[in-house]
């Protein structure tokens, strides 16, 4: 009975967070379900296990939450990630639309911009490159999920994505973890995808397909729009409805002011992580007042934390005169971090539910008895759960959870270096997430005015086929000859 509760937990809440019901709601909810099949203590398990296990993710990565959607916010309303948008599309121009709107993508999410502040500022002028340039409308949403939502999110060393920061106090690793093969897996990807792209472009010029109809100019009215929203902030760290508040700037910046706050977010994260905190003496963490941690434990998440707070003073010291609704700007940032944070703690909490079941000992011994070793189990456990939440942040976080001691333990006995296990754990939680229920394909879809029936079969190619491939090299690679 214990396991078949489980299955009907996750199969209630799937169902229904497909259909718009909110997270906040259903995954308490979800998680008294599977405790009563295993006549588990309902009251407990919800303030004790979920609620504590929820609050414990809370106070580790809201500060990444709120200081990325507060950047984003800021960088979206002083016009940066605008002239940046605009900067590639004239350099490129649209002989060579999709490598532009790639590339922009990339440059300002790989920057610490938040995804959907990204969506809706590349979409209109993905629509209007594509239609100069003859290019079917259909391949926007890829095109713009390649740059946004593959490589920038789980390969980059130091990308400053969530998904990224939430296996550094299991594994003790920095936003750098395994930089050579993340450096590779994010060629394959970009590689991938790129060629996929290019190769539908040149078979719908064949068959003299063209731009196509559909809305424009719907991104205002998405924004506030409640079943997207509800889908959205389950998937990523920005709540789309904060979009059009505070003031947009009238005037873009120039290139330079628009690209340094970015540029700032990774020279300080590199900095922090593998310069600064090393060498100083946090000792003192180890006391009980501080939580008896190390600075192996919570450096990653600092470092990311400074790198954002003082990208996001440049920016605005740099763009002043561009925020003259500073404040309603900040507070828009700020509420923005509050729902998606809160979304994702709750699957962390209806997760630790499940892992404190007894017939989840069934699945542990499953997951780890898979053939392959410690990262192929690893690769089963952030994709399944990834997939079956429809967020790689949620899943990637139960399954650390869960099994997070497991793995280092096997990792240490095997002589496997925990930066390893960190990028196949990312990669890995960024490829069956994109599946049709995921909260960000639903938004990308919408915010590009295609379906899933005309779009999303590119997204499955670049997104899940071409990080599937970059996972399996790095594993490979890893096996072989260990992290670099």
């Amino acid at each position: 009975m214990g396991l078949l509760g489980i299955l009907v937990a996750l199969g209630f809440l799937i169902w229904l967070a497909y259909r718009g019901w909110s997270i906040l709601l259903l995954a308490p909810a979800a998680a008294l379900l599977a405790a009563a099949f295993a006549r588990e203590p309902l009251l407990a398990h919800w303030t004790q296990t979920f609620m504590g296990n929820a609050a414990q993710f809370l106070a580790q990565f809201f500060p990444l939450f709120l200081l990325g959607a507060l950047f984003g916010k800021l960088m979206d309303d002083s016009g940066s990630v605008s002239a940046i948008a605009h900067y590639m599309t004239e350099k490129l121009g649209p002989s060579r639309a999709i490598l532009a709107v790639i590339l922009a993508g990339a440059a300002v999410t790989y920057g610490g911009v938040s995804l959907f502040v990204a969506f809706f500022v590349l979409a209109p002028m993905a629509i209007e490159l594509f239609r100069a340039a003859g290019i079917p409308r259909r391949l926007i949403p890829a095109a713009i999920a390649l740059g946004t939502s593959t490589f920038t999110m789980s390969a980059l060393p130091g990308t400053p994505a969530i998904q990224n920061a939430i296996p550094m106090p299991f594994f003790g690793t920095t936003p750098f973890a395994a930089p050579g093969l993340g450096f590779i897996a994010s060629a394959i990807m970009l590689a991938f995808g790129l060629w996929w792209l290019q190769r539908e472009e040149t078979k719908a010029k064949q068959a003299g397909e063209g731009f196509g109809g559909g809305a424009d100019n719907q991104t205002a009215a998405l924004a506030e729009d409640q079943f997207i929203r509800e889908r959205a902030t389950a998937a990523r760290e920005f709540d789309p409805a904060e979009l059009p508040h505070g003031h947009k700037t009238d005037s873009l910046p120039p290139i330079w002011i628009a690209a340094l706050p970015l540029v700032v977010v990774v020279a300080v994260n590199l900095l922090m992580a593998l310069i600064v905190l090393p060498r100083l003496d946090f000792s003192f963490l180890a006391e009980e007042r501080w939580g008896s941690t190390s600075i192996t434990a919570v450096g990653g998440v600092w470092s990311v934390a400074i790198a954002l707070a003082t990208a996001t003073l440049v920016l605005v010291l740099i763009n002043r005169q561009r925020l003259p609704a500073l404040r309603e700007s900040m507070d828009a940032g700020a509420n923005a971090s509050v729902l998606p944070a809160l979304s994702v703690a709750s699957l962390v909490g209806f997760g630790a539910v499940v892992a404190m079941l007894p017939a989840f000992e069934a699945v542990r011994d499953w997951v780890l008895s898979i053939g392959g070793g410690v990262l192929v189990s690893l690769t089963v456990a952030t994709n399944v759960l990834a997939a079956l939440t429809g967020s790689a942040s949620g899943g990637l976080t139960i399954a650390l959870d869960a099994l997070g001691e497991t793995y280092m333990r096997l990792a240490s006995e095997q002589g496997i270096d925990p930066a390893l296990l960190h990028r196949v754990a990312v990669i890995g939680a960024g490829t069956l997430d994109s599946l049709p229920h995921n909260g960000a394909v639903v938004s990308l879809l919408a915010v590009c005015g295609s379906t899933h029936r005309e779009s999303y079969k590119d997204i499955v190619v670049v997104c899940i086929f071409g990080a599937m491939i970059a996972l399996v090299a790095v594993i490979v690679l890893g096996s072989l000859f260990g992290s670099f």
